[in-house]
């Protein structure tokens, strides 16, 4: 169920809404691709651990953010023309201007956050399924999951459905691996689904919380021992247990989706806020830790 605590919007895993807030998900997006690139894995579709070629890294090093590949997010041009309310670069222009050729380190070697690398997973789900995305995630993960408040943004006009006016006027082609609105309550819903549902084997599902620790922990931020898995944030020595979903930030707000795994009955939940400050990934970071604390247990 969605409700509003003051600037933040909530959502726990369960039934949609009927007439629910739809807001954009950011960067929980890269958990849903994970999320249907390993069924897929499961599937037999495409290999986990398989170079790219010509490239050396593969899709466990997509995943991870451990490809070497720049990210986008660091090009000055790129933040300008946003602002500028300009069409997005067609993924030549992007590949040009962020030096996408040439890598950051030999795969595997390092951790750098890479929506580049993102974009080619959507470019492989795509072509796994010669479906769109938002085609291929409804296939992979939205129906069989029964989540219904989910679409890839296509358009301003997608945009405009969430309740705030801060990115009103921003065009979605300008995140290159895609961009999911939905509820609140669909968001946390997917992220249990990943995690507690048989849409994926064990395997995965193991592979996908398997840590890579990145050092910390960070300033303003409540994870002990921050750390990434495939496609999800991890947090392995939390207050109340494992922790694991994803924060994402854009034009005019921030989400975080986490579920706690560690609780007696684990918990899910999903909060977004009007706010694309600094501080606003560890405010909703601490504010789902705060929902999840009233059920944690005895430890």
């Amino acid at each position: 169920m969605d409700s509003s605590q003051g600037a933040i919007v909530v959502g726990e895993a369960g039934p949609d809404v009927s007439g629910a807030l739809l807001v954009p998900w950011w960067s929980f997006t890269k958990t849903v691709l994970a999320g249907a690139l390993l069924v897929l894995v499961d599937r037999g579709r495409v290999r986990l651990d398989a170079p790219i070629v010509p490239s050396a890294y593969s899709l466990r090093h997509l995943l991870q953010h451990t490809s070497g590949l720049r990210d986008y997010g660091g090009v000055r041009e790129y933040h300008e023309a946003v602002a500028a309310g300009d069409e997005p670069w067609s993924r030549e222009e992007l590949l040009r201007r962020a030096n996408a050729q040439d890598l950051l380190f030999n795969p595997g070697t390092a951790w750098a956050y890479s929506n580049i690398g993102y974009l080619f997973v959507r470019e492989t789900i795509e072509r796994a399924v010669d479906r769109d995305l938002d085609d291929a995630l409804r296939l992979l993960i939205f129906q069989p999951l029964g989540v219904t408040d989910a679409f890839v943004a296509h358009t301003r006009e997608d945009i405009r459905s969430a309740p705030w006016d801060h990115h009103k006027d921003y065009d979605p082609g300008w995140v290159y691996h895609g961009l999911v609105v939905g509820s609140p309550s669909a968001a946390a819903s997917v992220l249990h689904g990943l995690l507690y549902s048989d849409l994926l084997s064990a395997e995965m599902k193991a592979e996908m919380l398997k840590p890579r620790s990145l050092g910390g922990p960070f300033p303003g931020r409540p994870a002990v021992n921050p750390s990434y898995g495939l496609g999800v944030m991890l947090d392995p020595a939390g207050p109340i247990g494992r922790v694991a979903g994803h924060t994402g930030q854009g034009p005019g707000s921030t989400s975080a989706v986490y579920s706690f795994v560690d609780l007696p009955v684990a918990k899910t939940f999903a909060a977004f806020v009007a706010d694309d400050g600094d501080e606003a990934q560890g405010v909703l970071e601490r504010h789902v830790q705060f929902l999840a604390q009233a059920f944690a247990g005895p430890r």
